[in-house]
């Protein structure tokens, strides 16, 4: 497995990669790796030549009071997990090679922004936009991976490739749980022992919601009531909206979505799925 740092050397083994006439799955990554990202990892390894996979903090997706400076990082335990997965390539350059000089051109996200995580993250998005724009570029990847469980973010980056005509597809992971039904995310170490015994339960809140809503019955204020009852953490959001547009008129598949702030984890979850069951 290769370790790429610069921009120079990642465009270097792609134009080698793309002469041998290799096909490239990316996997984007902000590193501290778990079963999730691995499983975008396996998928792509199946459906392509070769797998980069890029770890980058990156901080434009960050506000001012959020957590940049102490997001977990291990980027040799990084390496290890990568490897064993079958990723060919680490793509994991620093703040300074990525970002050089101060972007002229800005990118927005839209309305689907608007909503869930982006209502009281303003700016969050179009930092995503701005790190995927240049990783799908710089890779030139056929397919780029992410999960289902950043259920809005897959949305908006599904949108850019589909409005900006992107020379590739993307392809959606299932979310990847603990055995008790937490999500996985890198931020579950930040849970006290307490906190983590509550966790599971925001997957029981989905749950509990989407049989709700397939009899009929508005799920918030139950939800709301089962979280209050059964968890510390203050609830952020709970929304029922249509996926993938995130509008109030759900047309097709539904998406019931929650955050939780415990003392120093956020939690996000949701479930995907048809309002009449099919």
């Amino acid at each position: 497995m290769l370790i790429l740092q610069t921009v120079n050397e990642l465009k270097e083994w792609v134009r080698d990669t793309k002469k041998a006439g290799d096909s490239i799955g990316l996997v984007p990554t902000m590193g501290f790796l778990h079963e999730g990202h691995l499983s975008l990892v396996k998928k792509a390894k199946a459906e392509n030549d070769k797998v980069v996979m890029s770890i980058f903090v990156n901080p434009a997706q960050f506000g001012p009071n959020e957590d940049f400076d102490r997001y977990p990082r291990d980027l040799k335990r990084d390496q290890e997990l990568a490897e064993g997965a079958g990723t060919d390539v680490i793509f994991a350059p620093s703040v300074e090679e990525m970002y050089p000089r101060e972007s002229q051109i800005q990118l927005t996200a839209g309305a689907q922004a608007d909503v869930l995580c982006g209502a009281k993250r303003p700016g969050h998005f179009d930092g995503v936009l701005k790190v995927v724009t240049k990783l799908f570029h710089l890779v030139e990847a056929d397919l780029a991976y992410f999960g289902q469980k950043d259920a809005q973010q897959l949305a908006i980056i599904e949108s850019l490739v589909e409005d900006y005509n992107f020379p590739m597809a993307i392809r959606r992971g299932e979310t990847v749980r603990e055995a008790d039904g937490l999500a996985k995310s890198s931020r579950n170490v930040y849970l006290s022992g307490a906190e983590r015994n509550e966790a599971p339960h925001l997957k029981k809140a989905l749950e509990m919601g989407k049989e709700l809503v397939l009899k009929g019955q508005d799920p918030i204020e139950p939800m709301t009531k089962y979280l209050t009852n059964h968890t510390s953490g203050v609830i952020d959001y709970i929304e029922l909206l249509d996926y993938p547009t995130l509008t109030t008129t759900i047309r097709q598949n539904a998406i019931l979505a929650l955050a939780v702030k415990f003392e120093k984890a956020r939690l996000i979850d949701n479930i995907i799925f048809h309002p009449k069951g099919n």
